[in-house]
């Protein structure tokens, strides 16, 4: 009874609060509601995953929003667990000057704000790269300018994708699958995203020749031709990068030096190799102590990249910002934007939930 009460007066509070600002909207002559959705949206988006004009709804321009947020928190992700991962073993190397380069890395990203750093490197990468007609010719294969970073592609670029993508999954199966008859688990996932990432370029570059390359050329003020990485996009994604692998970095470092060295003693006491000891015995139990925290750097990144709007990214934030601006809806846009963060972030979560009842199970057999 206690908590059909306690739930029925946070129904009737949040009730009595959604009539309390709908009348004061009415009051002040304030559309609410989200019909403005269906509304052309009347301004352009610099970067996009799909095609967007300024007829089309703010609808349309959210989902841009979503999927540029999308974008550069998923390869954030993954650039700076990589990172993270290389930056905690020089942490725990005995080597004088590995470690200190891990140390010096940790400490610097970790006590600069991050805001402060994306301007930083937004601010590079715009006022002291060369102009773009100084770097992009009718031949080039890969330049880096005040345009951002500008690089050949295949003429059917989206089909090359898709097949290096295709290719890379079955060369990463078929790998981990024949690596794991004669190794141990950890390095048949290692071969296997060896195998995907090199098949993929590969299949990629392969279809490039037999297609013919695009090449990035100026035409005016633009550049036309191949493919682009923006500076906002290229400034947040290493940022992203830089910061987190910091946190990441220590997180890793923490779960490695938590498995006693006796654990070690004992694997290779049951006659196990040192390979088969590190991935039998001490990664999953270091594996087990890390991966909740690692899940809190993972949904922090992906709320840092809200930080965008100060670089000019078109992602969710900034896109809200531009869709308030011009409709008034501040109230329901800011309603959206949370509610995609949220999602966001509840996905993340339930995907290292996953992964981690998978390492407690590893963990509870070693």
């Amino acid at each position: 009874m206690i908590q059909l009460a306690i739930a029925g007066g946070l129904l009737a509070f949040f009730l009595l609060l959604a009539s309390n600002v709908s009348e004061n909207l009415a009051a002040r002559n304030i559309q609410n509601g989200f019909g403005f959705l269906s509304h052309p949206a009347g301004f352009e988006i610099g970067e996009s995953l799909i095609p967007f004009s300024s007829s089309d709804s703010f609808l349309r321009a959210f989902t841009v929003g979503i999927l540029n947020t999308l974008k550069v928190a998923v390869v954030s992700i993954f650039t700076a667990t990589i990172l993270g991962i290389v930056v905690a073993f020089m942490k725990i190397s005995r080597q004088p000057v590995v470690h200190f380069l891990g140390w010096a890395h940790v400490e610097l990203y970790r006590n600069i704000p991050l805001i402060v750093g994306l301007l930083a490197i937004y601010t590079v990468i715009t006022e002291l790269l060369p102009d773009m007609e100084a770097t992009v010719g009718s031949d080039a294969w890969l330049t880096l300018d005040k345009a951002g970073l500008q690089f050949a592609v295949p003429v059917h670029n989206a089909e090359a994708c898709l097949a290096g993508l295709l290719a890379g999954l079955a060369a990463a199966a078929l790998t981990r699958r024949i690596v794991l008859r004669a190794s141990t688990f950890l390095v048949a996932w290692l071969a296997a995203f060896g195998a995907f990432f090199l098949t993929a370029f590969l299949v990629w570059a392969i279809c490039g020749q037999l297609q013919g390359w695009s090449h990035p050329a100026v035409n005016g003020f633009l550049v036309e031709g191949g493919g682009s990485l923006t500076p906002e996009f290229l400034a947040l994604w290493l940022g992203l990068t830089l910061f987190s692998s910091a946190s990441i970095a220590e997180v890793i470092r923490a779960g490695i030096q938590s498995v006693g060295v006796g654990q070690w003693d004992a694997g290779l006491a049951l006659g196990l190799s040192p390979l088969q000891t590190s991935s039998y015995v001490i990664f999953p139990q270091a594996m087990k102590l890390a991966i909740p925290p690692l899940s809190s750097q993972f949904m922090n990144l992906t709320k840092n990249s809200s930080l965008a709007v100060v670089i000019g990214y078109p992602d969710v934030v900034c896109i809200g910002n531009t869709s308030i601006n011009t409709t008034g809806q501040a109230l329901e846009m800011i309603c959206l934007i949370m509610l995609v963060y949220l999602l966001l972030n509840l996905i993340t979560s339930v995907i290292m939930n996953v992964i981690n009842a998978h390492f407690m199970r590893i963990g509870a057999a070693a």
